[in-house]
């Protein structure tokens, strides 16, 4: 059985230590503690019942209680399992970034590290060229910009 279990923001993983200390010491049918990156002031405990769970986080500092009833794996699979996606992003392609502090402003793709999964874009609407990098998934490609439109400036940009 998984609970959510309320912590402390900030605090989710000192909370998971303090769970983990405590249910090895007091031997608890704890089989699980699950922080998902990303998601703040809760963690994820899978156990055998309500009561190990009771007894795994009572009156432990960061923790503010258990949520609701328990929950399926499938309802959680998207914040514990990690997300493949193809990146589709190339050098010259024209992106819109979708993340502050750059929010709605334009960029050129000067270079992709998939490894990273950040792009290195060159803001359009400065004056001067500033080189930002950006994880990949706060740009969206608006256009594909190819080779022969550096040669041609008269291709899709005046259409």
């Amino acid at each position: 059985m998984i609970f959510v279990i309320k912590v402390t923001t900030n605090k989710e993983d000192k909370a998971v230590d303090l769970i983990e200390d405590r249910s090895v010491k007091k031997k608890l049918e704890v089989y699980s503690i699950a922080r998902p990156h990303g998601l703040r002031g809760y963690i994820f405990l899978e156990a055998l019942d309500r009561e190990t769970v009771e007894e795994a986080v009572f009156d432990l500092p960061y923790t503010k209680g258990i949520i609701g009833k328990p929950i399926s794996y499938d309802e959680i699979k998207n914040m514990i399992e990690p997300q493949i996606t193809a990146v589709n992003i190339e050098k010259n392609d024209v992106v819109e970034i979708i993340a502050e502090p750059f929010k709605k402003e334009k960029a050129r793709v000067m270079r992709v590290d998939k490894q990273k999964g950040e792009v290195l874009v060159s803001l359009l609407g400065a004056t001067v060229p500033i080189p930002v990098t950006v994880k990949i998934d706060n740009v969206k490609v608006i256009r594909r910009d190819k080779d022969e439109d550096e040669e041609n400036p008269e291709g899709r940009e005046n259409e």
